[in-house]
């Protein structure tokens, strides 16, 4: 009897210790960490590369929720696509913290979470797509709707942040797009909690008490959003600009490869971004090309800086998208302004320009341009061109450098002339290839 009886003693505190060691393991998992990913400013592929990566370390290290804490005015609908997806992949826990405003592709984002928190004043919605033709809104609004449903939320509120064909009476005049404040989120039951502070979030949810850490974006990634800014993008923009014309000026290649640098760094980080692809750039290279080939191939005609400027102008508005074509005018204004600025010191300060020397002539004559006063004697001699004859030009004739005139033909620099006719102190040369038959007359 005694020996079953400590036998029945030593199962039940095995049990005991067992049950013991199960709620502490609980107790531990619950307390675990919070991983809180900011989603500030414009959404882009940079904050969706930052969601998927504290989504797959959160679930790495057993965390106890993950916080999105939001304030976006929205940004690409790709790339909250892939915010949403992550987010519903993840296996924690998952909270919204709204401290702002979660505009457009931010609403979409903060209705992906489970769980969802507001501070008094903040807002949700304004989701309308750009364009807002039935196609995209159709879509647009399948997504928010099926997204809300998944997390038992009102689908006809979040397809009303969408249409403003869908009815909201209670929360929206007629054929307008839906946003609710936080007291109205609350009310719809879009939002869980009303909070002043994330702290007071993570309390709400049974959170508190544990160690918070927040998420970050790496070099490339803050590279990536730093320089797709407007401001910054006016600045990498006023650069190349710039650089275009000071090679304009010098003719030496340094700043046009410095204003190219500055080019390839705007379209690369908003190809990072999400903003760009490969052939929004390839519109950019072209334009770059054209530009450059008017400066060192083909000057004076203009119509391929024209041709390249329209181009780089197309590049760098596609480059922001449509949905945000008032920031590329921001941006494209700003670069316009300090160009402007700077050109008309830089003119001050350098007023010869080895572009305008290629194309007329020097507004000083240097001692190898003596005036004669009888060119007769060049009649029907043969020489070089020296600069490009557009008509008008240098030439060399018997050794000597001399203004001239063609017949209103363009004549590249280097090629063979010959003196067709002298009128006082002008002198009118031709191509020796329209004057081949007579090209050995001397």
């Amino acid at each position: 009897m005694n020996h079953r009886l400590r036998l029945g003693l030593s199962c039940l505190a095995l049990v005991l210790g067992m049950g013991a060691l199960s709620a502490s393991s609980l107790r531990a998992a619950a307390g675990g960490e919070v991983l809180v990913v900011p989603i500030d400013g414009v959404v882009d592929e940079g904050m969706a590369h930052l969601v998927a990566r504290a989504v797959s370390q959160a679930d790495a290290d057993h965390a106890a929720a993950l916080v999105l804490d939001v304030n976006t005015p929205g940004g690409l609908v790709a790339s909250a696509f892939e915010i949403r997806d992550a987010m519903f992949d993840a296996r924690v826990p998952t909270v919204a913290y709204v401290s702002q405003r979660a505009y457009s592709a931010g609403a979409l984002i903060t209705l992906s979470a489970t769980k969802i928190v507001m501070a008094p004043g903040a807002s949700i919605g304004a989701a309308e797509p750009i364009p807002n033709d039935p196609k995209h809104v159709a879509a647009l609004r399948s997504e928010f709707g099926a997204t809300a449903g998944r997390n038992h939320r009102d689908v006809v509120l979040a397809e009303a942040m969408v249409d403003k064909s869908v009815d909201a009476p209670a929360y929206k005049k007629p054929g307008a797009i839906l946003s609710l404040t936080a007291d109205e989120a609350k009310r719809a039951g879009i939002a869980d909690a009303i909070e002043p502070t994330l702290q007071g979030a993570l309390d709400a949810e049974k959170l508190n008490g544990t160690t918070v850490r927040h998420a970050e974006y790496t070099w490339g990634e803050e590279l990536a959003r730093f320089a797709t800014s407007p401001e910054v993008s006016g600045i990498l923009l006023s650069i190349g600009v710039l650089g275009l014309f000071i090679e304009l000026q010098t003719l030496h290649g340094i700043a046009g490869a410095v204003g190219v640098g500055a080019l390839g760094l705007f379209f690369g980080t908003h190809v990072y971004a999400g903003f760009s692809n490969p052939l929004i750039v390839g519109l950019a290279i072209v334009g770059v090309t054209l530009i450059l080939f008017e400066l060192h191939v083909l000057p004076g005609h203009g119509f391929a800086v024209i041709l390249g400027t329209i181009a780089l102008l197309a590049a760098v508005v596609f480059s922001f998208g449509l949905a945000f074509f008032f920031v590329a005018a921001q941006a494209i204004s700003m670069a316009i302004v300090l160009s402007v600025i700077t050109l008309f010191v830089a003119s001050r300060i350098f007023p010869e320009s080895a572009f305008m020397r290629r194309i007329v002539f020097s507004a000083e004559q240097g001692p190898d341009y003596v005036a004669s006063g009888d060119y007769r004697a060049l009649l029907g001699r043969i020489g070089l061109a020296t600069s490009y004859l557009r008509p008008a030009g240098v030439a060399t004739v018997d050794g000597k450098r001399v203004d001239v005139l063609t017949e209103g033909d363009f004549v590249p620099a280097g090629s063979p002339i010959r003196v067709s006719r002298v009128e006082g102190a002008r002198i009118f040369v031709q191509p020796i290839s329209a004057l081949l038959p007579n090209a050995e007359e001397k």
